[in-house]
């Protein structure tokens, strides 16, 4: 019998360039596959918002995709946009072990500030001490919101460029960048960078949607508020509707469930 084939996983494949004599970072990649699957999972979860909710966090999606393949391998990277008008919150992890990402809309209960704030969390590796950074920025757009995080936080120039049909580039400096041409790079001249400068190629990775939360693990995680008080934690129900608070997938937590993670919990080891 004829072998099958074998089927390649579905994403987005980013790669990454040198741009030699402009010493610049390219990154670039189509993400209309992962956008595909970001639809998925809201039609699967039964979650809608607005146009413009949504193009914000497609927007916001793709600029932290490609700041994921721009990091180094083995980083865990969070993101949190605060909008205030729209009044907002979006949500990103990135896990550049498995090389993927998830994220999702806030849109209730959002703190009212004085300005729109980033906040970006990185650890170095899964458990490692993580690291915070804070920055305001101005307006509804989220690629200029990155390119603030990467001026005020990383003290680096880059700029992100959406090229049309899903595709989008990102340009960072390296040190002895050309920054007067990266300043005044358009988008044609991100469209044919590889006619007009010498590239070299740094790596190809392909990003995919996926959470990895599960049942289970969210059962781990309410143990503790459950194992107090069980009743006042269910109340009069049998079952519980929750939301991953990192992809706002919805989970069924029952009762008995609980009660076998508590159980198992209060076992002696050995």
């Amino acid at each position: 019998m004829p072998e099958s084939p074998v089927s390649e996983p579905n994403g987005s494949v980013v790669t990454v360039d040198f741009v030699r004599h402009r010493n610049a970072l390219l990154v670039r990649g189509d993400l209309g596959p992962l956008f595909v699957d970001y639809i998925l999972h809201l039609a699967d979860q039964e979650l809608k918002y607005t146009p413009e909710q949504t193009q914000i966090f497609r927007d916001s999606l793709a600029a932290f995709a490609l700041h994921c393949v721009s990091r180094p391998k083995g980083e865990h990277i969070a993101w949190t946009l605060n909008f205030q008008s729209p009044r907002l919150n979006v949500f990103l992890a990135g896990d550049n072990e498995d090389h993927t990402v998830t994220g999702r809309l806030f849109t209730e209960n959002i703190r009212e500030a004085a300005h729109n704030v980033f906040y970006s969390d990185v650890m170095a590796r899964r458990g490692a001490e993580k690291q915070r950074s804070v920055v305001n920025f101005d307006g509804p757009d989220a690629f200029r919101a990155a390119e603030a995080y990467y001026a005020t936080s990383e003290q680096r120039l880059a700029r992100y460029f959406d090229l049309g049909e899903d595709q989008y580039a990102l340009l960072i400096s390296h040190p002895d960048c050309d920054e007067a041409w990266l300043k005044s790079a358009a988008l044609s001249t991100v469209r044919a960078l590889a006619e007009t400068e010498t590239l070299a190629r740094i790596e190809r990775r392909l990003v995919q949607w996926r959470c990895g939360c599960s049942q289970a693990k969210i059962l781990g995680t309410l143990a503790a508020a459950a194992r107090p008080d069980m009743d006042g934690f269910f109340g009069a129900d049998e079952s519980l509707r929750v939301q991953c608070p990192r992809c706002a997938a919805t989970h069924v937590i029952t009762r008995e469930a609980m009660e076998a993670v508590l159980a198992k919990s209060n076992q002696p080891a050995g």
